[in-house]
């Protein structure tokens, strides 16, 4: 087997790959902009085009303080925004002064087999420099065999001194498709933030 080498060894110097090496692609579907608005839903472009969707959130900022970002689904055909749920829930967090740090599970934040919006971020305040930025992967949505698995990271500020990163894992408990997902706060509204649905090829 021959054995390729770039001539000078910079990656910066390779301007494309092979036709055999398949690169995967972040495109870009939609993009959402919240203004005081109670829900962000994505009702079209989660189809059978790609095996997996990435939610991005950029500077999410709460109307009501203390409390998370969540998400939910609807299958194809459906309404309410109530799929079946199982997940897990983790945190990291750090004070500025140093003075407080953990990693621990959050069990008041995970489903056993529930309905409700899932958290996918700790609560947060509503002060000026305060919001949320992370992602949301959703896997194969369209698949009618298999479940449809999820994870999340999101960082947030909150109480205008502590960094948090929250972990979600889980899956919706259905095997039909999956085509509508809806973003809000469990009170209050999504203030301001932009909210981007990317199709990985």
């Amino acid at each position: 087997m021959a054995l390729n080498f770039a001539n000078n060894n910079s990656l910066s110097a390779i301007t494309s790959l092979p036709a055999s090496i398949s690169g995967g692609s972040m495109n870009l579907i939609s993009t959402q902009t919240a203004s005081s608005s109670s829900t962000i839903s994505f009702t079209s472009g989660i189809d059978d085009t790609y095996d997996e969707y990435v939610f991005k959130f950029y500077n999410i900022h709460a109307q009501t303080a203390y409390a998370s970002f969540s998400f939910q689904a609807n299958a194809s055909g459906g309404s309410g925004f109530n799929e079946t749920i199982t997940s897990t829930f983790f945190e990291a967090f750090h004070r500025e002064d140093d003075g407080e740090s953990g990693l621990r599970y959050k069990a008041d934040d995970d489903q056993a087999q529930g309905t409700a919006y899932q958290k996918i971020s700790l609560s947060f305040g509503t002060d000026n420099d305060a919001s949320c930025s992370g992602t949301l992967h959703l896997f194969n949505p369209s698949n009618t065999t298999f479940v449809k698995h999820f994870i999340s990271t999101i960082q947030n500020l909150r109480d205008s001194d502590r960094s948090q990163e929250s972990f979600v894992g889980g899956y919706i408990n259905t095997t039909n498709a999956i085509d509508q997902i809806s973003f809000k706060f469990t009170s209050g509204n999504i203030d301001s933030g932009v909210i981007k649905l990317y199709g990985i090829s």
